[in-house]
């Protein structure tokens, strides 16, 4: 089984930073493409950005110049780097992970979320 574990959310005032982390563990043999959602109270949820493999990313037209991913592959690791933060921000941001895992094969996962609070 694949897990993904986020971490980094809390609550910060408008214009500060935070950094996101999702951390896969399991029986993993590749992890392709890996991403960051986000879901506001009353809305459905939306992506952020995600980022392949070779490190190709896309942004949410409203994040863009603010948020930067990133991953490190030999951790299993992708990062959130929040700037500039405003309070229709403040939602729980999720991470999720596409790739290939032993004996299963493909694998889709969610991490569990991390509340982001932005607020004066």
């Amino acid at each position: 089984q694949v897990q993904l574990v986020e971490s980094g959310g809390g609550l910060v005032q408008p214009g500060g930073s935070l950094r996101l982390s999702c951390v896969a563990s399991g029986s993993i043999l590749s992890i392709n493409g890996m991403g960051w959602y986000r879901q506001a109270p009353g809305k459905q949820r939306e992506v952020v950005a995600r980022i392949s493999s070779g490190g190709s990313t896309n942004y949410a037209d409203s994040v863009k110049g603010r948020f930067t991913i990133s991953r490190d592959n030999a951790k299993n690791t992708v990062y959130l780097q929040i700037d500039s933060l405003k309070p229709e921000d403040t939602a729980v941001y999720y991470c999720k992970a596409t790739g290939v895992v032993a004996v299963q094969g493909y694998f889709e996962v969610w991490g569990q979320g991390t509340l982001v609070t932005v607020s004066s």
